[in-house]
């Protein structure tokens, strides 16, 4: 399998619970995921068929619902769950993902805060 093959999501923005404060269990807030993809795309490459790659289409739905329907604590953990589901498909090798919280709840300037995981199928 070629792992510089990638196909990368950036800026992929939803509105969730996730925080360790209670403010942040009862209002829901912005997050925004970037994610890369490694996987094998020569196929795709050489037949055009969507069949044949990874339907990005579907990988941001699939982010948007980690999002929206759970609740998590840490953005750690969201990184995590998003993780595991991109490796459901056994196409892809490593995936690399960034969650980042547009507005931290902090008493100082702070544009995001985030976290960036990446996992690789063993």
């Amino acid at each position: 399998m070629s792992a510089s093959d990638q196909i990368i999501l950036s800026g992929l923005r939803a509105v969730g619970f996730c925080g360790a404060l209670p403010e942040e269990q009862e209002r829901p807030q912005p997050f925004e995921v970037d994610l890369v993809v490694e996987a094998d795309l020569p196929a795709a490459g050489a037949s055009d068929r969507l069949e044949d790659t990874i339907d990005y289409g579907t990988l941001g739905e699939a982010v948007v619902g980690i999002i929206t329907r759970h609740r998590f604590v840490l953005i750690e953990r969201m990184a995590e769950v998003i993780t595991e589901r991109v490796l459901e498909d056994q196409r892809v090798s490593t995936v690399t993902v960034t969650v980042k919280k547009l507005r931290p709840p902090v008493p100082f300037a702070l544009e995001t805060s985030s976290v960036r995981i990446t996992r690789t199928r063993s």
